[in-house]
């Protein structure tokens, strides 16, 4: 994820201090991992430097003073370019769960490692039921629908994945240990 250009995009909504920038990242991404407030405050100073945002200056609303940041005309190019370009899938397999999986093939038996891909499966079973609860809760907004349908997307691949992976357990533990 790009929090400074994921920060311009929520300026580009409106002017906003950091904590209005937090709340609005983890309502507007709710499914994703929170930002830290030191995370938001150091990346505005960055985006600041960069001349990105602009500050309008302090607020005193009801606590204390509160710095508000506006987009910039250079922030608007940046985030047109950044919307502009298409993210290029990933070319690498970079997740924990593959990794687990390799070593759990390299190191215990079969029976152990099809113990490990059933208990995943499992676990990846209970978080599918979980986000569709989510999804068609009737308090549910767009933006957990679309966080869950995402999820939901990348779950069911994994699911797939496992379901295939425990069909070759037995081929892929004889081929490692030969």
């Amino acid at each position: 994820m790009s929090t400074p250009h994921l920060l311009l995009g929520l300026l580009a909504t409106g002017t906003m201090h950091g904590y209005e920038l937090k709340r609005a990242h983890d309502t507007r991404l709710p499914q994703a991992r929170p930002l830290a407030f030191g995370q938001v405050y150091a990346t505005l100073g960055r985006l600041l430097r960069d001349g990105l945002v602009a500050s309008t200056g302090p607020e005193r609303l009801a606590g204390p003073d509160r710095t508000a940041y506006t987009l910039t005309e250079q922030g608007r190019v940046t985030l047109d370019r950044w919307l502009s370009s298409v993210e290029p899938p990933m070319p690498y397999v970079n997740s924990p769960l593959f990794a687990k999986v390799v070593v759990a093939l390299l190191v215990a038996d079969v029976d152990r490692a099809r113990a490990y891909l059933v208990a995943q499966r499992r676990a990846h079973t209970e978080r599918l039921r979980e986000l569709t609860a989510l999804k068609t809760a009737p308090s549910a907004s767009v933006d957990d629908v679309v966080a869950a349908d995402f999820a939901i997307a990348h779950l069911d691949a994994d699911l797939r994945w496992l379901h295939t992976t425990l069909d070759r357990v037995a081929d892929w533990h004889r081929e490692v240990h030969s």
